[in-house]
């Protein structure tokens, strides 16, 4: 399964490295995924989606947010409703329950993942009652930021094998200390850092 976010080829393009030309490929994929995992520890989330459904099961203390119409129960992201299943219980003993929307409102449709299960108008249980989700995890699709910042973070590490501890130099500029993180990466994926994780 793939779990990057850019391909070998549009990392070579980067540096105008011919696609034929595998002089560098285990470097490039080594870069592409040290970006790719950087960039899901920043965030706290992972953007590919499972490629089946795995099944997860949540405690209700910290994980419900009281709404208006009902509570929310917070789960991982879940990028497709295709396959998902929500079971109520405790122990070994579960049972299936569709009194729930999913959150936010119509997440999918805008790219987006599910973040949260809604039970209308009522709560989930007690602090004893576990909630078991089988689902698809992760995001529909790669957001273009992520895949924009893995590629510029990717082509930084490429690089850095030029910039031994972190200084790099150059006959215009002299000598520049290279910063500890950068801005352009993490103005693209500040917006997806998981609420309560950044």
């Amino acid at each position: 399964m793939a779990t990057e976010y850019v391909t070998r080829d549009e990392l070579k393009a980067q540096f105008d490295i011919p696609e034929d030309d595998t002089s560098r490929d285990a470097l490039l994929d080594r870069a592409i995924k040290a970006a790719s995992r950087g960039i899901d520890r920043a965030t706290g989330r992972r953007f590919w989606l499972d490629e089946a459904a795995t099944t997860r099961t949540y405690r209700l203390p910290g994980r419900i947010a009281c709404e208006a119409d009902g509570d929310v129960l917070l789960v991982d992201d879940i990028g497709t409703d295709d396959g998902l299943v929500v079971e109520t219980g405790s122990g070994s003993s579960f049972a299936a329950f569709t009194g729930y929307e999913t959150t936010p409102d119509n997440a999918l449709a805008d790219g987006t993942p599910i973040t949260g299960l809604l039970r209308v108008n009522g709560s989930w249980g007690t602090s004893a009652t576990r909630v078991r989700v089988t689902a698809r995890f992760g995001w529909p699709a790669v957001p273009d930021d992520v895949a924009e910042a893995c590629l510029i973070q990717a082509s930084r590490l490429v690089k850095r094998k030029d910039s031994p501890e972190g200084v790099m130099g150059s006959a215009e500029w002299g000598v520049v200390r290279l910063s500890r993180r950068d801005p352009d990466v993490w103005n693209l994926i500040e917006p997806f850092v998981s609420p309560g994780f950044g």
